[in-house]
């Protein structure tokens, strides 16, 4: 007779490195190595019912070599959860990346709004942050152009407030229901499913030019907004005009802005293509080395308040999505700081799973009449039913509000939490559960409206150029040629002729010049006549130059990234000095190097690697120094991607620190004879600090005609 299996030690079907692990007490390490641990260290495995796994490792078959039997509970669990583990992805801003932090509030402002989180001088609020770009699907990559979700979740003592922005202040359309339409457009042609996370295509440009409310937002699109440098370089936007309301029901109306701490900064389009290349995580790895390092990303939150009569007598409508209040006519006042100091500990359960909702609004914020807001309030909800599967996705922690809640909803997919006792609804005669708080709870203002009820646009909705000329005027020459480029480089790619001609007529009312340019480049033979409009374009906005990204630049270089390309024999005490100088601007470095395990210094100190030059090209820096030794320069000139690195650099404008012995690999890259003030000799330690301070200006923009990178033609001045 069959001796029946010990009820303690190895399983008697386990393999034999299963039987080791179990026997030796030994527990995988990160890298899949064997390590042995103190009795109780190690949380037993269990299966989601909690009960203890003797092997994780083997099914239960008949025989070594038989068939598997049903009854293996254990296996038919572990791959049910598996093949359900995916759920729908967002319709759009399906890629995204989020953190943890808080919102910091500076002065009561409890004249303008009852919203507790704005009551009381210095208070901290939890906060959950998603960034996201809005057309690619979750596998897509980082820097597409395309618009940046930028979604607040503060857990507020009387509720969360969801303030659900993106880095652009205005938006394609100006109605909820056009934006299916706008959307399919932009998504992959249903008939090729490509391209992916591009609006370079027929379809969208088809709608686009067939919408001209959207002229406004196509030239955010096509400037350098639309390709951040980081998600900690972007400002952000509720987008919509929103009301606060006061403990008295007087109402305010407000816009939100999200002011980066680090200033502006974008990448020029060349680069983003290259950067999606070398490191298409680019965005989300910024975001969790900078939170990992104790660099923590900071926005202040900035309003711009105004009342009915102001709201009256201004140039265009509040309601309309499409457009902005400039910063010089109305600036924003500073009431308080967003700060994310902690990466999510799981993607999938915090990420993935949170859900913003425009509707999430605390006591003392209330709607404006924005027909897009308003159509947003009405389909997040359905959205979160659809994508986490039931009615009870505010279970979910990451969900949750973090103050006190009760309700009577019951039961549903997934209920976690249910009304205790008796009582299920209200009213009710035991005196059980929660009832509402007249003096406490959420009301509306109480705004008088009148009207036929009707399909129709207001005609203050119907000036679909002024604003648009007034970004373009607003925008430096560079800037004013990367939105030449963008537009020529997307309607390149648009394969009907009268698609890119309806264009480049809405152009014309905006302006002349990129017009022409643009026609030019695209080598029409005759200009087409300007579009038809319903308003004509102003001519009399002024220019506004909170609208530069150039304009609002840093200044400094904190928080930004020098690579440093070195080899053996690196001169050590400038590489020293270049590291403190960079450590005092607040930034960070990198060694890149013919071998990623590191170089040997002049002093004969080894210096660790962070990249090799083969996987760490200059795009992924914001400016680079060049230091390789007299002996080891010959075997660099000779490497492809040494020379890129240093020709890549120059030609996306970067600040340039070079040695003297590094010359051949200059001239090797065709820049040694155009030198300029953005490439800068080293030739002591001493010279470190000073190139350092140099790197507070990023680029050298003045470069750019001669690199002839992108550069449209004729040239925009």
């Amino acid at each position: 007779m069959a001796k029946n299996p010990s009820t303690t030690g190895t399983p008697p079907n386990a393999s034999a490195e299963t039987a080791k692990i179990h026997d030796q007490k030994l527990q995988r390490g990160a890298g899949g190595e064997l390590h042995q641990v103190a009795e109780g260290d190690t949380p037993i495995m269990t299966t989601a019912q909690g009960g203890p796994v003797a092997d994780d490792q083997n099914s239960v078959r008949v025989g070594p070599r038989g068939p598997l039997v049903m009854d293996d509970f254990h296996f038919r669990e572990k791959i049910f959860h598996f093949d359900h583990e995916r759920i729908p992805e967002r319709v759009v801003h399906a890629r995204g990346y989020g953190a943890h932090g808080y919102f910091e509030t500076y002065e009561s402002l409890a004249a303008y709004t009852r919203a507790d989180l704005f009551q009381r001088p210095g208070e901290r609020t939890p906060a959950f942050v998603r960034f996201s770009t809005v057309a690619g699907s979750k596998g897509s990559f980082d820097l597409a152009r395309d618009v940046r979700g930028f979604a607040v979740k503060l857990y507020t003592q009387e509720g969360n407030w969801d303030l659900v922005g993106n880095n652009i202040p205005v938006f394609f359309i100006q109605d909820a229901i056009r934006f299916p339409d706008m959307v399919h457009a932009v998504k992959p042609e249903p008939d090729r499913a490509f391209p992916q996370a591009q609006s370079a295509h027929d379809n969208f440009w088809d709608f686009i030019s067939l919408t001209p409310e959207s002229m406004h937002m196509i030239m955010w699109i096509m400037s350098d907004r639309a390709i951040p440098r980081s998600f900690r370089f972007m400002e952000g936007f509720g987008v919509h005009t929103f009301r606060f309301v006061n403990a008295k029901d007087e109402s305010t109306f407000v816009k939100f802005h999200w002011k980066p701490k680090l200033g502006l900064q974008s990448v020029a389009w060349n680069e983003a293509v290259k950067i999606n290349g070398a490191d298409p995580d680019y965005h989300r790895r910024d975001l969790w080395q900078s939170i990992q390092s104790g660099n923590f990303p900071e926005w202040e939150l900035q309003v711009q308040l105004f009342d009915q009569d102001f709201a009256d007598k201004f140039d265009f409508d509040v309601l309309d999505a499409t457009k902005i209040i400039p910063e010089e006519i109305l600036p924003p006042q500073p009431v308080g700081r967003l700060v994310l100091d902690r990466m999510p500990d799981n993607f999938f359960a915090e990420t993935e799973q949170v859900a913003f909702m425009t509707q999430n609004v605390p006591p003392g914020i209330d709607f404006s009449n924005d027909p897009l807001l308003q159509g947003r309030n009405f389909s997040y909800l359905d959205t979160q039913l659809k994508r986490l599967g039931g009615p009870n996705f505010t279970h979910l922690p990451i969900n949750a509000p973090k103050c006190p809640f009760a309700h009577f909803q019951q039961d549903g997919h997934m209920a976690m939490r249910n009304p205790v006792g008796r009582a299920n609804y209200q009213p009710n005669s035991w005196g059980e559960g929660p009832r509402e708080t007249p003096m406490r709870g959420y009301r509306h203002f109480p705004a008088a409206e009148q009207g036929e009820k009707a399909r129709l646009r207001p005609e203050s909705f119907a000036d679909h150029y002024s604003q648009a000329r007034q970004f373009y005027i607003s925008q430096t020459p560079p800037e004013k040629r990367h939105i030449a480029s963008a537009l020529t480089f997307e309607l390149s790619k648009v394969e009907t002729p009268v698609i890119r001609e309806r264009m480049v007529a809405h152009l014309f009312n905006i302006d002349e010049t990129l017009a022409r340019t643009v026609g030019h480049k695209l080598g029409f033979q005759s200009m087409p006549k300007p579009a038809d409009a319903a308003m004509p374009t102003r001519q009399d906005l002024d220019p506004s130059p909170a609208l530069s990204i150039i304009e609002n630049g840093p200044k400094r270089f904190e928080g930004r990234k020098l690579g440093i390309l070195a080899t053996d024999g690196v001169d050590a005490a400038l590489l020293r000095a270049l590291i403190d100088a960079v450590t005092a601007e607040k930034a960070v470095f990198e060694i890149i190097a013919p071998k990623v395990g590191g170089v040997t210094a002049s002093d004969g100190e080894w210096v660790p690697a962070h990249q090799m030059i083969d996987g760490g090209p200059s795009v992924l820096y914001d400016a680079v120094a060049i230091l390789p030794s007299k002996d080891a320069i010959a075997d660099l000139v000779m490497e492809a991607t040494a020379r890129d690195f240093v020709a890549d650099a120059f030609s996306h404008c970067k600040f340039i620190g070079y040695v003297e012995v590094a010359m051949p690999l200059l001239e090797k890259a065709g820049i040694a004879g155009d030198l300029d003030e953005g490439t800068i000799k080293l030739g002591a330690a001493a010279d470190a600090q000073s190139f350092v301070a140099e790197l507070g200006k990023l680029r050298i923009w003045g470069r750019e005609p001669s690199v002839k990178l992108g550069q449209a033609s004729p040239p925009i001045e």
